[in-house]
């Protein structure tokens, strides 16, 4: 016997509100939270339901598969692929990230005990064929943020996130991108509207990274600015402070039990890697994987408030 209408099908399809929302798509409560962030046209013939395209689109990086593929319950695929592209220039799904970080800092819901981290992204061979340089996007760089490793060609995705494990900023590069060369810009990308008059929000109340980012430029960037900080000392480097004697400094704090905290960064990535399309990238340019990975990083959000 088939279950009836009003129950829940935990491997195929959920039923909400008397009506069936299929797996990977959005339930009621996350789009009554996301539709105020989406612009909507004034002007113009009828369109498709911003619901179904975005469903499309979040259908789409959760899966993996190529735009041609959508299901048509989406409406055609030129349709959703065209809005997402235009969201990903405009920087809609940037600015929506924002203003539901705002309502929470708003509510006090943000923990500003910031870890930062980096992971690397294998790029498939449908993303490596731009044959071209640069893009319509005067944002897009010229690699694409395509790099070229051992792996083969890897996109490398920069986070920072709250203590709650939740993404506040993120940039992509190439893969050989080193982690502590980006870790300004990262920090710099951290802005959080205020929900009344005022600057937004840029300054974490303390910063954990790994080893990766230990290097005097970053610890006196984060100290001009009045970030605490949690990054282990390099072995190379305390040999080298140690071998200089009383001219090599006092060695930097850190504090153990906090450290432990960067254990979210990790488990943020690994939601985020739960998004096929995310986990590897299948976008051409880096204005396009970007936009998905701060899709991704909006429905955390949504599930989390």
């Amino acid at each position: 016997m088939f279950p009836v209408l009003g129950s829940v099908f935990k491997d195929h399809q959920i039923v909400d509100h008397g009506g069936v929302v299929r797996r990977h798509e959005l339930t009621d409560q996350e789009w009554e939270l996301l539709a105020p962030l989406i612009p909507r046209a004034a002007t113009g013939r009828p369109r498709v339901s911003d619901r179904q395209v975005i469903n499309g689109m979040v259908y789409k990086i959760r899966t993996g598969i190529s735009w041609r593929d959508l299901p048509e319950r989406y409406g055609p695929w030129q349709t959703v692929y065209t809005r997402f592209r235009r969201y990903a220039i405009d920087g809609v799904f940037t600015r929506a990230l924002q203003q539901i970080q705002a309502r929470a800092d708003a509510a006090g819901d943000i923990d500003w005990l910031v870890q930062i981290d980096s992971t690397i992204v294998r790029a498939h061979q449908h993303a490596a064929a731009t044959g071209r340089k640069g893009g319509i996007s005067g944002d897009e760089p010229d690699d694409h943020a395509l790099g070229r490793s051992r792996g083969g060609l890897t996109t490398k995705v920069h986070l920072a996130c709250d203590g709650k494990g939740r993404p506040l900023a993120l940039l992509v590069t190439p893969g050989q991108r080193h982690d502590s060369v980006c870790a300004r810009i990262l920090l710099e990308r951290i802005r959080v509207p205020r929900s009344s008059l005022g600057r937004p929000r840029c300054r974490p109340d303390q910063v954990i990274a790994d080893k990766a980012y230990s290097s005097r430029g970053f610890r006196a960037y984060l100290r001009r600015r009045g970030i605490a900080h949690t990054i282990p000392e390099k072995a190379d480097q305390r040999r080298h402070r140690l071998r200089r004697g009383s001219r090599g400094g006092r060695p930097p704090g850190f504090d153990r039990e906090t450290y432990r905290r960067r254990n979210l960064v990790e488990r943020c990535f690994n939601r985020l890697k739960g998004f096929r399309g995310i986990a590897t990238r299948y976008d051409k340019t880096a204005t396009s994987y970007e936009a998905a990975v701060s899709l991704a990083s909006l429905l955390l959000w949504a599930r989390s408030v």
